[in-house]
């Protein structure tokens, strides 16, 4: 199929760089599938099987939190340039809209003391209470907390916790059934192994601020198995037949559009990459050791899923091997 780019990814694995990997490939019409490697390694070795669940970090920003924000928007229930202290009038700017959140260009910056050790109710108002800097809507800053604010005016609107919206507006009609933010814990991939913290982090989330705010966080949270994660790319790619699906054909056709004003490279929610005919791509990644990208010009997607942090963090090493892997990939799928 992808004869380079899937060497690359053995290599991952036979060097070590990551314990396992879950990947697949949708070309055209067809979907194919492939398993590597151990889903641990402490306390125990585990050999990774299909069907298992992967904490699936910042993916959750596009597969369930941008859809849900673009689906609300359909129903003319909020306008991307709506201010965000329309929904939440706690933060301090008037300045910054929906959009600004969705494409990462808010300039929202700070320091939180002890951020991982607040509880829920002060880490919300810390986050709230964080300010615009010089960046404001004119350089791309990938950060949480826009997302995570994007969740907070779902709920405001919605009038239940993000992640209860999450699965009833986006998994559910779009019958992703193994995608959840309650997995079962044997079904999981473990994240990490923290022996002198939290232990192995295995069906919960590993994200810090995910953990503290539960149910109220839209920037982490999600789990899903492989195949559920190529439902979705069926999805945005116009394959699959739902009588009530999240968002048009439409919206999504306007997601391989710039929305930065600035040519900064982010759409809504989505990275922007550059195909080898010079075609624009959706692209995300996740911090456990995730990325994926789907190409509705050329009608391919390519989900790579992997616990990266296994059993510790952070591993730079990974980041410019899975960047040459999704180039690679660039080059072989024109």
């Amino acid at each position: 199929m992808y004869p380079q780019t899937e060497q690359k990814i053995r290599d991952l694995v036979t060097n070590g760089t990551v314990p396992g990997v879950s990947y697949g490939f949708i070309r055209q019409q067809q979907t194919w599938t492939h398993y590597l490697g151990a889903s641990e390694l402490v306390p125990q070795k585990r050999a990774l099987k299909a069907g298992q669940l992967y904490d699936l970090a910042s993916l959750t920003k596009v597969v369930a939190t941008t859809t849900l924000i673009l689906k609300l928007q359909e129903q003319q229930r909020l306008s991307l340039n709506d201010p965000v202290q329309k929904y939440l009038p706690e933060f301090g700017d008037v300045r910054v809209t929906l959009r600004h959140l969705l494409t990462h260009t808010s300039g929202i910056t700070g320091y939180i003391p002890n951020r991982d050790q607040l509880a829920a109710p002060a880490l919300t108002q810390a986050l709230l209470g964080l300010k615009v800097g010089a960046d404001f809507g004119r350089k791309v800053v990938y950060s949480d907390t826009g997302l995570i604010y994007l969740g907070w005016v779902i709920e405001r609107l919605l009038k239940i916790p993000v992640q209860q919206a999450l699965a009833q507006e986006v998994l559910r009609p779009l019958h992703l059934n193994t995608m959840t933010f309650t997995p079962e814990k044997a079904r999981c991939v473990p994240a990490s192994y923290e022996p002198a913290g939290r232990g192995l982090i295995q069906g919960i989330v590993h994200d810090p601020k995910a953990f503290v705010l539960g149910v109220h966080c839209a920037s982490a949270g999600l789990f899903s198995d492989l195949d559920d994660m190529l439902q979705f790319c069926r999805f945005m790619l116009g394959d699959l037949v739902i009588s009530q699906p999240p968002i048009s054909t439409a919206t999504i056709a306007n997601l391989y559009q710039d929305q930065t004003g600035f040519n900064g490279g982010r759409s809504l929610g989505w990275q922007l990459l550059t195909a080898a005919d010079g075609h624009k791509v959706l692209y995300h990644t996740g911090f456990v050791g995730h990325f994926m990208l789907i190409d509705g010009q050329s009608h391919n997607a390519f989900v790579f899923l992997s616990n990266r942090i296994h059993p510790t963090s952070p591993n730079k090493a990974y980041l410019a091997l899975r960047d040459q892997i999704v180039a690679t990939y660039l080059q072989e799928s024109k």
